[in-house]
């Protein structure tokens, strides 16, 4: 499971524990949105020893807005779904940020909480399943799944949202296949693998503006055959902010002297004289995956121009992005608009004169 988008993809934070695995990528001018990145792992399998249960979370600053993703491998099989709420409980009450994002799973401005979480649908047989799905009354379903079910009586599930599910169970087939399980075990079809997301209270945001979250589709992947599984995947929306720092360079830079840029930083940014900027190929992947950069020194009383040297240790012509680094934040905070680097084995990144507003 990953939160992906399809393009120039940068990641941004992942976490592993066994077959787990959560990945968050991002765009590359939304990296300086994207702060205070931590990860957790839970085990819960075989009483809290065994990984092949449990959570991996990633928590960040989306924004403005705090955000966490908890994708979760519950315990399998009908009879448990208490045991399911049970770990889920255990998940969010073992995972704790630190820092000055010391905080839980659930308080966060958007929780979005996925994964293999094997409810089952209760009380119908094998026969009224499979017949509902192939007339495509799944509504007689939908009102006997577990996790559906759950939520008029676990506490702890209060304020989860998930999409209209349109699309039949996508669990257990035949691997290679669309069939349904025609084992020994001829597994009951259930919508085992789901994508819900939780807001805070408005009065708890820690956004004066609030947090929007809109859901534009929820589907299955029928079309992948290579698991007993079929992916489930939605596409959400998120309102945004300004950024801290904005910076502008020329379209092209041919000459040496067209190695200049120039940045302005938002009123209460924290700078620090080891912040740099750093000039990235497009499509890089992490803040330390810079060609070259330079300091973004800070002055007593204003940021001075000053020259430094920066060697390529080819000639080459591609399409760059440079990206504010900020030492206080640990993340970029501002990037340019790509723009081209034209034939240049050597060239000065020149430092710009302050922009106060």
């Amino acid at each position: 499971y990953g939160i992906m988008n399809a393009r120039a993809l940068n990641k941004a934070t992942s976490q592993r524990m066994q077959g787990m695995l959560l990945l968050v990528f991002s765009k590359y001018f939304h990296l300086p949105f994207l702060r205070g990145i931590q990860t957790q792992s839970t085990r819960t399998g075989l009483g809290g020893i065994w990984g092949n249960k449990g959570g991996v979370s990633a928590r960040m600053n989306v924004f403005g807005h705090s955000i966490c993703f908890l994708n979760c491998h519950l315990p399998a099989h009908m009879e448990n779904s208490d045991q399911r709420m049970e770990d889920f409980e255990s998940i969010l009450q073992q995972q704790q940020f630190e820092g000055q994002a010391s905080m839980g799973v659930l308080d966060h401005d958007v929780v979005f909480w996925f994964g293999d979480l094997n409810f089952r649908i209760d009380d119908l047989d094998m026969q009224v399943v499979k017949a509902a799905i192939d007339s495509n009354k799944l509504s007689t379903l939908w009102e006997k799944d577990q996790l559906n079910m759950a939520k008029d009586s676990e506490t702890v599930l209060e304020g989860f949202h998930e999409g209209p599910i349109k699309f039949p169970p996508t669990y257990k087939f035949d691997v290679g296949t669309d069939t349904y399980d025609t084992s020994g075990k001829k597994r009951k079809p259930a919508w085992t693998d789901r994508i819900l997301w939780r807001l805070r209270p408005m009065a708890q945001v820690s956004n004066s503006i609030g947090t929007c979250v809109s859901q534009h589709f929820y589907r299955s992947h029928m079309e992948y055959t290579v698991s007993d599984h079929k992916p489930v995947s939605s596409i959400f929306t998120l309102q945004v902010d300004m950024p801290l720092v904005t910076l502008f360079v020329e379209d092209e830079w041919r000459e040496i002297s067209d190695a200049v840029a120039k940045f302005k930083a938002a009123p209460n940014f924290p700078r620090s004289s080891w912040d740099w900027i750093g000039l990235y190929k497009v499509g890089f992947k992490h803040h330390k995956d810079y060609v070259s950069y330079v300091w973004a020194k800070q002055e007593e009383s204003d940021f001075l121009r000053q020259e430094h040297q920066v060697r390529a240790n080819h000639t080459f012509s591609w399409d760059f992005i440079l990206g504010y680094y900020s030492n206080n934040m640990s993340s970029i905070v501002g990037v340019t608009e790509p723009f081209q680097v034209h034939n240049l084995f050597s060239f000065l990144l020149q430092h710009l004169l302050a922009m106060h507003h």
